[in-house]
């Protein structure tokens, strides 16, 4: 059958906008959030918004701003029609709301009823736009401000309607835009109704730390005891706000709160930074909570680039990637040994009758991954090196190499830690002495001034338990160590080359012919962190140096563990960008992170007072020690009245 040729003709102006409310209001959150950029554009100082239905029967949206005179209203429900613009340049978008589509996009598709008055009008003007029908202007009752509302959303197309969500699920969209319109605008005042459950409010604030106050009530009453204040600046971008702690983190990455010059986004650049700012404090699994705005010269951003306007193109991507990393990386240096306040609340809840408590794996298979424990591992610098304690001949190995632990093989001997037997007639039997002293003595009372306090005790040859002038800390000794040993590395890399250790006996590896392959292809990357091998027939490597500080692990076990490495990378070799948070400064990262785990003290490692205190030291100089390199807090601290609540005392 031959092809019908069609004129071509000019569609229906109804029609236009139809399709056209196709790309701005795609559900009634979309709706909601024009709307109430409108408002905040207008100068509103309090928004109030009302749904019913998840906003498909009704959106109410009534502000104070400085409202539309009736030229105005009739003329701001047109195609095209903005006051947003006033000098017509695109490259310089100052507002929220600028492509002059929302209010008739709208009234396309729904009944859409404006009421508005300027400060200076003695009497307000209502407008009625139905299913794309305009109706006249004419005078109303009405405060300043504008009061907008939308009924019987997509009822002028039905189709639209089957691809809505359940009202809960609608309303729980509009509820989020506005979460997001709330951060990005502290100082005006939001409200949410509808007619179900308890309104949302957020009280307009004012002063120096205004933003924080509303992320606090947006993100939860722990955020901001659990966040760090940022500040940078560079080329023209500014970036400032307030991020969580890596030990404070959502399932989801819905908490990430970005905005440019005052408008929220959701922009996959921004996120990618984060992401990568936080890799080696984070599980991948896990997503950090944060709110950050992002100030600059309008023309360095062009926000014309999506309907929704969700998203931004900055002109220099690069460089607003490198300030979100680094700023992130210096906040989180500063902040040392600190981790989210939501750790001591979770650890009392742990301690209290009846908590369910999970089937855990052992601490030694949670941290070591494939990598064998030999027994003996470095300290890192500044650490003092002990030797086996008395009565136990140390491990043989080829030459004498200072600051490694032995590792105990005899039973434990309250004599070689150092702790003294205070009080043990209070559990023997016997009655002490009158007037006898049954404190337990000091170990180094100074320490417990430092952040981190002086170690009392260890616990199952896992945990350090150390006394604050306030309170407790529990420290987990593998996993802070593991902290340590990747800084350390990370250091010596940066400073011109990790020390490395020449095997007297160079190690043959033998492993599947592709694995070995792979190894060999990544081999200039693995020398420059202190590895040194090559091939040695097929299917197998022969490691010639090792880094000084991993020179007791098993060999095969490391090499296993830097090809899981390359595989989670997901980076390709040979990438010409070493740069610190560049493709290959991030490979070269990720097999660190794995190879510190074979240089950490092993859960099971029995610790004298000496290296307990001296480990405790080196966390509190050590830039982001509150978590290991795979996101799990190295320490959790009890205030004294968190442990006196415990009991009942207060």
């Amino acid at each position: 059958m031959p092809p019908v040729l069609r004129p071509v003709r000019r569609l229906d102006p109804i029609l236009v906008d139809r399709i056209a409310a196709g790309e701005v209001v795609e559900r009634p959150a979309s709706a909601v959030k024009e709307l109430v950029e409108n408002a905040i554009d207008a100068g509103a100082t309090s928004i109030e918004v009302t749904i019913e239905a998840g906003g498909r029967r009704l959106i109410r949206v009534v502000d104070d701003g400085a409202g539309m005179s009736a030229d105005d209203l009739a003329l701001a429900v047109e195609r095209h029609a903005t006051s947003k613009l006033p000098g017509g340049d695109l490259s310089r978008i100052e507002s929220l709301g600028f492509r002059g589509e929302a209010l008739p996009s709208i009234g396309a598709v729904a009944r859409l009823s404006l009421t508005s008055r300027t400060a200076e009008a003695e009497s307000g003007s209502t407008l009625v736009v139905d299913a794309g029908i305009k109706g006249e202007v004419r005078p109303a009752p009405s405060p300043r401000g504008t009061r907008i509302e939308v009924t019987d959303l997509f009822s002028a197309t039905p189709a639209r309607l089957k691809f809505l969500k359940s009202d809960r699920a609608e309303a729980l969209a509009i509820a989020d835009g506005l979460r997001r319109l709330a951060v990005a605008q502290p100082r005006i005042r939001f409200a949410l109704r509808s007619e179900s459950g308890s309104p949302l409010v957020f009280s307009a604030e004012t002063g120096d730390d205004a933003a924080l106050r509303r992320l606090t009530a947006v993100l939860g009453p722990d955020f901001g005891a659990s966040s760090a204040p940022l500040h940078m600046a560079r080329e023209g971008f500014a970036l400032s706000g307030h991020i969580g702690l890596p030990s404070y983190h959502r399932g989801a990455g819905n908490q990430i709160h970005f905005t440019v010059n005052g408008r929220p986004v959701r922009d996959r650049l921004l996120l990618g930074a984060v992401r990568g700012a936080y890799a080696d404090t984070m599980s991948s699994d896990r997503h950090p909570v944060l709110g950050l705005a992002i100030t600059c010269d309008p023309a360095l951003v062009d926000v014309n680039v999506h309907p929704a306007k969700t998203e931004v193109r900055f002109r220099e991507p690069g460089l607003v990637r490198a300030l979100i990393v680094s700023a992130i990386h210096e906040t989180l240096r500063q902040v040392g040994a600190r981790n989210a306040s939501t750790g001591a609340s979770q650890t009392l809840d742990a301690l209290r009758p009846g908590h369910p408590s999970p089937t855990m794996r052992p601490a030694m298979q949670a941290h070591s991954g494939r990598g064998a424990w030999s027994g003996r591992v470095p300290l890192p610098p500044g650490l003092p090196s002990f030797g086996a304690p008395a009565g136990l001949a140390p491990t043989s190995s080829f030459g004498a190499r200072g600051g490694l632990f032995e590792a105990p093989q005899a039973a434990f001997d309250r004599s070689e830690t150092g702790f003294e037997e205070a009080g043990q007639a209070l559990f023997s039997g016997d009655l002490a002495p009158p007037g006898a002293d049954l404190r337990q003595p000091e170990i180094e009372p100074p320490d417990s001034e430092h952040p981190l306090g002086a170690a009392r005790a260890q616990l199952h040859e896992t945990y350090i338990v150390a006394q604050t002038h306030d309170g407790i800390v529990l420290v987990d000794q593998h996993a802070a160590h593991e902290r340590l040993v990747y800084e350390r590395l990370k250091r010596e890399r940066a400073a011109g080359g990790i020390a490395r250790q020449g095997l007297l006996i160079p190690d043959v590896v033998e492993m599947a012919p592709q694995d070995a392959e792979r190894l060999i292809a990544a081999a200039p990357d693995l020398d420059r962190l202190g590895l040194t091998l090559e091939a040695f027939g097929t299917g197998a490597v022969l490691v010639r140096e090792v880094p000084v500080a991993l020179a007791d692990s098993s060999t095969r076990h490391l090499l296993e563990d830097i090809l899981d490495a390359l595989d989670e990378s997901g980076l390709e070799e040979g990438s010409a960008d070493g740069t610190e948070g560049g493709p290959l400064g991030r490979r070269l990262d990720a097999i660190l992170s794995r190879m510190s785990c074979h240089g950490s003290i092993r859960a099971g490692r029995r610790l004298r007072p000496e290296e307990m205190n001296a480990l405790l030291r080196e966390m509190e100089a050590t830039p982001f020690a509150g978590t290991c390199n795979h996101g799990r807090p190295t320490f959790v601290e009890l205030k004294l009245h968190d442990i006196e609540r415990l009991f009942g005392r207060r």
